[in-house]
């Protein structure tokens, strides 16, 4: 899955890198950055067009409570300098979500129809909240509709640039696959269909048609920890499975890029210390964006290449007071004209 940190972060923690990552500059090499104000801890946040509005699981006391019984999270969207706050949707429990590309409507994953199951653990593939569906609605939560409608666990949520598609995670007897379907929730198509190499994370590549993601194995889940992760990218028919990372370590998350070419992810430098890394998928060594130690997670670039938005934790945990921080990354020079997808990237991959 996307891992949604906020609901139960300490369960997460067993879900890490094994490797160690080296070449560790100095803090100060991070780039200009601030902490969203005003916010409660919330996680996973994705910008909309405009490159200002954001959409988030939010913690808050109308959401069913965690098997820890803290707060659980509902979806928000809020401005990035912290104003605007307001929520889509008022009961459950949600995961992930994302936005339309004409910036006014939304998806969201959420257990509101299914509260008769089991609460779950968003951060435990062994346990994660089965009945949790995908919907789609207005920016003020209004015109709700269902997208999926079974008793599954679906999450890991992304709509494709053109606006045509939404791709997304779905676990059925303990296997979690890619899925496809139309932006009104028709035609579901399956993407993958592997025994030991669980999938989740899906992002559209700018061109519609290629999707970065990353996969575990099942056979080393809970086995090897932290749990070593892997990046592919897919095309949308299922065809051209391509693998970018090599390592037995964890490179999580991963976002592409405005330019179609780079993408953000997360490497643990240690095991208590995950921090953002800018990949290229024509290969090379990455770019390390943080520096702070302790939980980075979640990066997503705004869609005028202009900033970074990252979960990291405030507290005194690995994964506590998890906040939403902005970094400007103008300097990074990301072109806003992707290029496109070159099938010399990576290398094809069978499992």
């Amino acid at each position: 899955m996307r891992i949604h940190v906020l609901v139960l972060a300490a369960g997460f923690a067993a879900t890490g890198c094994l490797a160690q990552v080296s070449a560790v500059p100095a803090a100060s090499a991070e780039l200009p950055s601030y902490m969203i104000p005003g916010i409660p801890d919330s996680a996973e946040a994705y910008y909309a067009p405009d490159s200002r509005l954001l959409i988030a699981q939010t913690r808050d006391p109308a959401a069913v409570k965690t098997l820890r019984g803290g707060d659980g999270a509902l979806t928000h969207v809020f401005n990035d300098d912290g104003t605007g706050l307001r929520r889509i949707n008022d009961h459950g429990q949600d995961g992930c979500s994302y936005f339309f590309p004409d910036g006014k409507r939304v998806v969201f994953t959420s257990t509101r129809d299914h509260l008769d199951m089991p609460v779950g653990n968003w951060s435990d593939e062994n346990n994660y909240p089965q009945g949790a569906e995908l919907y789609s609605a207005d920016l003020d939560g209004k015109n709700l509709k269902r997208l999926t409608n079974n008793r599954y666990y679906e999450a890991e949520v992304a709509v494709s640039p053109d606006g045509q598609w939404i791709v997304f995670g779905r676990q059925i007897d303990g296997r979690m696959d890619l899925w496809i379907m139309k932006a009104d929730g028709t035609g579901e198509k399956q993407l993958t269909a592997t025994d030991d190499w669980q999938e989740g994370a899906p992002f559209f590549m700018p061109d519609s048609r290629q999707i970065i993601y990353r996969a575990w194995k099942r056979s080393e889940y809970g086995r090897i920890k932290p749990t070593p992760m892997t990046i592919f990218t897919i095309s949308r028919d299922g065809k051209d499975w391509r693998r970018h990372t090599f390592d037995d370590g964890m490179n999580w998350h991963p976002f592409p890029a405005p330019d179609g070419r780079h993408y953000a992810f997360i490497k643990a430098v240690n095991p208590t210390d995950w921090e953002v890394f800018l990949g290229d998928l024509a290969g090379g060594e990455p770019r390390r964006l943080t520096f702070k130690g302790g939980f980075n997670g979640m990066a997503h670039f705004s869609p005028d290449g202009r900033k970074l938005n990252w979960s990291r934790s405030t507290g005194g945990g690995f994964m506590s007071n998890i906040r939403v921080f902005v970094m400007d990354v103008s300097s990074l020079g990301l072109s806003t004209s992707p290029v496109p997808f070159d099938p010399s990237w990576g290398k094809p991959f069978r499992e």
